[in-house]
């Protein structure tokens, strides 16, 4: 038989009103009752009925977060910091995965996919502004990413423009002046947002913008940083760093430098972006920004949770802190040459940063972050 609350409250000599606030978790409780009722919910295996206490405030008691897919780490480890904040708040959260799909994705916008939930979290790559904008579902949605978005929705992202402007700096303080960059697309999102730091630090250092070291993928895999790196390797004058847009794309350059006789990061230096685990573990461990998901997602929670309760408010965009990790792939700076012709090494020192405002400050720091 399934323990009720009148249960708990009679075998904890409490009333009912005070059994369900220590459920609640209220703070004005004695100690002793608390540890009577707490004591009476084990005993009992007493479990609150979420959803019978969502629908009576009107609520599915389900949310939906939208992702383009999840054999990628960075998508599966934010779907775990998602599902584990959602269940802190008592939602149960239902994966959609769109393939990065403009039929799916817009399916999504139109309502036409989903379940019956209070909220959704979307990470769009195909639809644009002006198809976010024209939605009709009136689901409460938040947007998650780097593309442009419309300012009539809530929006959570990082500031790629400033991390990736402080990464290109960490390369070039350590004396890369050769510098490529491998994951631009030709829609706008993800690898435009980052082209644009990294041209930046370039200007701001006085090196002109070359065409020919950005190269294009389809995918930002394994497989296309291997071939995007093969790309480079083979030119003329090839570079002495490349900035990939994620660390899959890194870790496939890394395997081009190796099955090349490459040094990284001796002759190469290489550098990505998302800090997943398998960069922690490569040869050698790579360079990247980590951004903090976990931060992300409750973010991206606590104002759906406010739409909910307050569907009128004005749209809200919150950045989320990103760190530089500098491991080993950037770990030495580039052979010279000295007057008298002997090979010597530029100092290793750490091109740190801290976001401020529209500015990035240089430190000298091991690690920086914003």
């Amino acid at each position: 038989m399934v323990a009720r609350l009148k249960d708990v409250a009679q075998l904890a000599g409490v009333s009912v009103k005070t059994a369900s606030n220590v459920v609640n978790d209220y703070p004005h409780i004695s100690p002793a009752t608390r540890t009577r009722v707490q004591a009476a919910i084990r005993e009992l295996r007493y479990r609150p009925n979420l959803s019978a206490r969502q629908l009576k405030a009107g609520r599915a008691g389900f949310l939906t977060l939208a992702v383009p897919e999840l054999e990628t780490p960075y998508f599966a480890e934010l779907a775990s910091r998602f599902t584990e904040a959602a269940t802190r708040l008592g939602y149960m959260l239902l994966i959609e995965v769109t393939g990065a799909d403009p039929a799916v994705e817009q399916g999504l916008l139109d309502g036409m996919r989903r379940h019956a939930v209070d909220g959704m979290i979307f990470s769009p790559l195909t639809v644009s502004p002006d198809e976010i904008r024209g939605r009709v579902d009136s689901v409460p949605m938040v947007l998650l990413g780097e593309h442009t978005v419309p300012d009539c929705y809530d929006h959570v992202a990082v500031d790629s423009v400033a991390a990736c402007f402080a990464m290109t700096q960490h390369l070039l303080v350590r004396g890369r002046t050769r510098i490529a960059a491998i994951g631009q697309q030709p829609r706008e999102g993800t690898g435009s947002v980052r082209l644009q730091g990294y041209r930046k630090a370039l200007e701001d250092h006085g090196l002109q913008y070359n065409p020919d070291l950005v190269v294009d993928v389809a995918r930002y895999g394994r497989a296309d940083g291997r071939i995007a790196m093969q790309d480079l390797l083979a030119l003329p004058e090839p570079p002495d760093a490349v900035f990939c847009f994620n660390d899959l794309l890194a870790l496939g350059a890394i395997r081009a430098c190796i099955d090349a006789d490459v040094a990284v990061p001796g002759q190469v230096a290489i550098a990505g972006f998302d800090d997943i685990q398998e960069g922690q573990f490569s040869n050698p461990t790579l360079t990247t920004i980590s951004t903090d998901l976990q931060e992300l997602a409750a973010e991206a929670l606590r104002l759906l949770l406010s739409r909910l309760s307050d569907e009128h408010r004005p749209p809200v965009s919150v950045t989320v802190p990103w760190s530089l990790l500098t491991r080993e792939s950037t770990a030495t700076a580039p052979a010279t040459r000295n007057r008298s012709g002997d090979s010597q090494r530029l100092p290793d020192d750490q091109a740190i940063a801290r976001n401020r405002g529209d500015d990035v400050t240089l430190l000298s720091q091991e690690a920086y972050s914003c």
